[in-house]
C-alpha cells in the first residue's frame, strides 16, 4: 500500500520550515504587552483559502469560503461579542436587542438610523440609507425560487408568517415572486422599525439575525441595475470592507469601506478570561476595521498553501493543513525557529465536522429498506476513523459521534453512538446477513438481486483528499465493497451535492450557530438541497425537529437533541468522521486574532504592524 501521506519525510521538511524541535508559543497577555508599533503603510492582511470562491451575493451562496467574504461587506441585525466566551449576541445595525413577545412569536427590533450602503452606480450619486426594509427584502430574496437559495430551507423553518406562501405562490402560478406584496411576518412598519412574526415560538430567532454571511441587508435597487447574472460580483453593503477585486478562483482583495461608520473596538470578555482582557486592554477604543485592505488567494493544495506562508507571501494561515500541523505547533506549542520568527500560533478544536453523505435517492446507497439502510450502517462501520485521524489528519481531531459539533449547545463530549465505532467484521456480518455477498468469487460483493456493487465518491483533486480516498478505498476493499473517485473541484461538487445528482462525497460543514441543533439541520427534510445534502426524508425526525425549535433551552428539549440524534444514527444517511482541531498562524506583523467560534466576522478586530526581518 502506498504512503498515505506522500509528503516529504520529517527530517527534509523540517529543513526546508527551518524547524528543530518545540519551541514556546508567542501568544497571549505577555506578546501583546510587547507589540510594535502601529505600521505607517498601508495594512494588509494576506492569505490563502483552500478552495475556491462561488460568488458574493448571500441569496445564492452556501459554502465557506464565499460567506467569510460575503460577512465582511454585508451587515446584518446582530452580531456576535467577538471576544465573550460562550458566545454572546448584541446589536450591530440594530439600536438595541429586540421586543419580544411572551410566546417568542413577535419581535420588534430598531434599525439605527444613520447607517448607509458604500457608494454605487446603482444608488445614482445619492448617499443610500439603511432602512427597515432592507431587512425585509434581504429574507424576501431567500423565498423567491428563482434565486434557487441554498439557505431557504434555514429560513422557511423561522416561520415568518405568510413567506412560504408567498413562495408557493409562485411556483404554482409560474410566475415572477411578487416582492411588493406586504407578507405578514416581515414589515417595515415605519422607515426603522422592523417587525417579524412568526408562526410558532422561536426562542432563539435572534440567533437567525445574527450572521452577516446571510441576513445582511441588501438594497433592492442594487439587485436590479446589476440584474441575476451579474449579482454575484457586485456585493454592495453597509459592511467595514468591500469589495476591490476579483479574480475567479483565483484572488479576492477587499479593501477598507471608506464611507464606513464610526465604529470602535469594545467587548465583554469574562472576567477569568486573560488572553480577551489582554485584547480588550490593548484594543479598546480603537476604530474598526484596523486594517486596511485583505488579499485571498486561491491555494487548493496544501503544501503550497504552508509554504506560501513559510516564504512571507502570505502573513497569516488558517487551518494549517493537518500533515504540518503537528510539525509547526507540537504539543500545542510553536516550533522554536518560527517562534523565533515571532510567529504566532492557535489551536482549537472547531465548531466543525466532516462527514460523508449518501444521496438518499441514489438507487444503489439510497433508500429507507432493510438492506440499504445495512449497507450504509456497514460502510461507516469499516471506516477506519482512528486511522484517518492519527496517520491522515496527523492526530489533528476526534471522532464525531453525532452531527452537533463542539462549541455549539446541545454538544456533549461523552456521548458515543455507532456513529464512532470502527468494527469491520461487524459491518461484513451485516452485509452477509442482507444479501451483499461475492457470488461471483472476483472477490468484490453484488447487490442483493445480483447486480453489481460499485460505489462512487466525489472529491477533490488535492494531495489531501487523495490521502483520504486512499484510507477509503482501503477500507471499503476490506470489506469487500469496490469504490471508485470521483475528482472534481470543490464548488462543482457543491452545485452536484445540492442537486442530488451525487452518490456520495466527503465533505466538512461548520457551525454558523451557537444554537446546536444548526447541526442537525443537516436531516430536515425542507433543507434538501441545502444544509440536508443527503436528501434524507423522515417525518418523526421532522416533528422533533420543529418541536425543539419552539422549546426554551432546558433538559426536554436537550432530551429531544438525544430523540433526534439516535433517528440520523439509525437510518445512516451520513457517516460522522470527525471534529477537527485547528492550527492558525500568524506573523509577528498581525496583531489581535482570536478565532471566533462560530462566526465568521474577524478581519475587522485585527491590527497589523511592522514586522521584524525574518530570519
Amino acid at each position: 500500500m502506498p504512503d498515505i501521506l506522500q509528503t516529504p519525510n520529517r527530517r527534509q521538511w523540517l529543513q526546508s520550515a527551518g524547524l528543530t524541535s518545540a519551541g514556546t508559543l508567542l501568544t497571549g497577555p505577555a506578546a501583546l504587552a510587547k507589540a510594535p508599533a502601529p505600521a505607517a503603510g498601508p495594512k494588509v492582511l494576506r492569505y490563502a483559502f483552500k478552495a475556491a470562491e462561488t460568488g458574493f451575493d448571500p441569496a445564492k451562496i452556501q459554502d465557506l469560503y464565499s460567506r467569510i467574504i460575503v460577512a465582511h461587506i454585508f451587515e446584518s441585525l446582530y452580531t456576535y461579542d467577538h471576544l465573550a466566551r460562550p458566545a454572546k449576541v448584541k446589536p450591530l445595525t440594530a439600536a438595541a436587542l429586540p421586543e419580544v413577545s411572551a410566546d417568542f412569536r413577535v419581535f420588534v427590533i430598531r434599525v439605527q438610523p444613520g447607517i448607509y450602503f458604500m457608494s454605487d452606480p446603482a444608488f445614482k450619486g445619492r448617499k443610500r440609507e439603511l432602512v427597515a426594509e432592507d431587512y425585509v427584502y434581504a429574507i424576501k430574496r431567500f423565498a423567491d425560487p428563482a434565486n434557487k437559495s441554498p439557505a431557504w430551507g434555514d429560513l422557511e423553518e423561522a416561520g415568518f408568517v405568510g413567506l412560504a406562501a408567498l413562495r408557493e405562490e409562485a411556483l404554482q402560478k409560474r410566475r415572477a415572486f411578487d416582492y411588493d406584496r406586504v407578507v405578514p411576518g416581515l414589515r417595515a412598519l415605519d422607515r426603522h422599525t422592523l417587525r417579524l412574526e412568526v408562526a410558532a415560538a422561536r426562542p432563539r430567532l435572534i440567533e437567525r439575525l445574527t450572521g452577516s454571511d446571510l441576513l445582511g441587508a441588501v438594497a433592492r435597487e442594487v439587485v436590479e441595475f446589476y440584474g441575476p447574472e451579474e449579482i454575484m460580483g457586485h456585493p454592495v453593503g453597509t459592511g467595514p470592507f468591500r469589495l476591490a477585486q476579483w479574480r475567479r478562483s483565483s484572488l479576492i482583495a477587499l479593501e477598507r469601506n471608506p464611507e464606513y461608520r464610526e465604529r470602535f473596538y469594545d467587548a465583554e470578555p469574562a472576567p477569568d478570561d486573560a488572553e480577551g482582557q489582554a485584547l480588550l486592554a490593548r484594543f479598546r477604543g480603537r476604530k474598526l476595521p484596523m486594517i486596511d485592505r485583505v488579499e485571498v488567494s486561491i491555494i487548493e493544495e496544501s503544501q503550497p498553501r504552508w509554504l506560501s506562508f513559510l516564504n512571507g507571501q502570505q502573513n497569516f494561515i488558517e487551518r494549517v493543513p493537518e500533515e504540518f500541523a503537528t510539525l509547526s505547533m507540537p504539543n500545542g506549542r510553536v516550533a522554536p525557529n518560527l517562534a523565533h520568527q515571532g510567529i504566532q500560533g492557535y489551536h482549537s478544536l472547531a465548531p466543525d465536522i466532516g462527514y460523508t453523505l449518501y444521496n438518499m435517492d441514489d438507487p444503489v446507497v439510497g433508500g429507507y429498506t432493510p438492506e440499504r439502510v445495512a449497507l450504509r450502517r456497514a460502510m461507516n462501520l469499516g471506516m477506519d476513523i482512528p486511522r484517518e485521524i492519527s496517520l491522515v489528519r496527523q492526530g489533528q481531531g476526534i471522532p464525531a459521534q453525532s452531527f452537533i459539533v463542539p462549541n455549539t449547545s446541545g454538544y456533549d463530549p461523552n456521548f458515543r453512538s455507532e456513529m464512532g465505532q470502527y468494527d469491520p467484521a461487524r459491518a461484513k456480518a451485516l452485509l452477509d446477513i442482507y444479501g451483499y455477498v461475492d457470488r461471483n468469487g472476483d472477490g468484490w460483493r453484488e447487490q442483493p438481486d445480483g447486480s453489481p456493487l460499485l460505489i462512487r465518491r466525489a472529491s477533490q483533486p488535492d494531495q489531501f483528499y487523495r490521502s483520504l480516498d486512499d484510507l477509503w478505498q482501503r477500507d471499503m476493499k476490506t470489506i469487500g465493497i469496490r469504490g471508485v473517485i470521483e475528482p472534481a473541484k470543490w464548488p462543482e461538487n457543491l452545485k452536484a451535492a445540492q442537486a442530488g445528482s451525487l452518490m456520495s462525497w466527503f465533505v466538512n460543514s461548520s457551525a454558523s450557530q451557537f444554537d446546536g441543533q444548526s447541526g442537525l439541520g443537516m436531516l430536515f427534510s425542507p433543507k434538501i438541497g441545502g444544509d440536508n445534502m443527503a436528501r434524507f426524508k423522515n417525518a418523526a425526525f421532522d416533528a422533533l425537529y420543529l418541536k425543539m425549535q419552539a422549546l426554551p433551552d432546558g433538559p426536554e428539549r436537550w432530551a429531544l437533541f438525544r430523540q433526534a440524534q439516535r433517528i440520523g444514527i439509525a437510518y445512516a444517511p451520513y457517516k460522522c468522521h470527525v471534529h477537527r482541531y485547528v492550527t492558525d498562524m500568524a506573523s509577528a506583523e498581525v496583531q489581535g486574532y482570536r478565532r471566533p467560534p462560530v462566526w465568521l466576522e474577524w478581519w475587522l478586530y485585527v491590527d497589523l504592524t511592522p514586522a521584524p526581518a525574518r530570519v
